[in-house]
C-alpha cells in the first residue's frame, strides 16, 4: 500500500499527516517552547533576573532538538516527505533529519502561512496528486 506524509511546522507545533489509499491519520506533536523571557520594567536587576543569553540559547537548542526529534518519530521512513511552514523550524527540522541520519527523505521545504488541519491535508495531497 503506497503512503505519503508532509507535515507542517513551526517552533509552537507540528502537524503531521499520513496518507495511505484508504486514510488519512492527522498528528498534533507540540513542542512546549515558551515565550522569551519578559523583561522587568525600569530600574529592575536585570542581569539577575534573566539568564545569560548562552545558557538560555544552549536550552532552546536541547529543547528544540527533543522537539523536532519527537516529529521526526511520528514521520513514516519514506521518501518525498512534504515540509511546510512560516518560519525557520522547517529547516531546522531538515539539518535535524540530516544529523539523525533519518531512514527518509524531505521533499524541498515551502514557506508558508499558518493553515488549518483541512487546509494542510488539501495540501499535501494536491502535492502528490492524491484525489480528495
Amino acid at each position: 500500500m503506497k503512503q505519503q506524509a508532509g507535515l507542517w511546522i513551526d517552533h509552537r507545533e507540528a502537524v503531521v499527516v499520513t496518507l495511505t489509499e484508504s486514510e488519512e491519520t492527522v498528528k498534533h506533536v507540540a513542542s512546549q517552547v515558551g515565550k522569551h523571557d519578559e523583561h522587568s520594567g525600569p530600574g529592575s536587576f536585570e542581569s539577575q533576573k534573566v539568564k545569560a543569553d548562552d545558557s538560555r540559547q544552549r536550552a532552546l537548542t536541547e529543547h528544540l532538538n527533543s522537539y523536532f526529534d519527537s516529529v521526526i518519530e511520528s514521520l513514516p521512513a519514506i521518501d518525498g516527505v512534504l515540509c511546510f511552514g512560516p518560519g525557520e523550524a522547517k529547516t531546522q527540522l531538515k539539518q535535524r533529519m540530516s544529523d539523525k541520519h533519518w531512514g527518509g527523505r524531505l521533499a524541498p521545504v515551502e514557506t508558508v502561512d499558518r493553515m488549518t488541519d483541512p487546509q494542510i491535508v488539501a495540501k499535501i495531497k494536491a502535492h502528490f496528486l492524491m484525489p480528495q
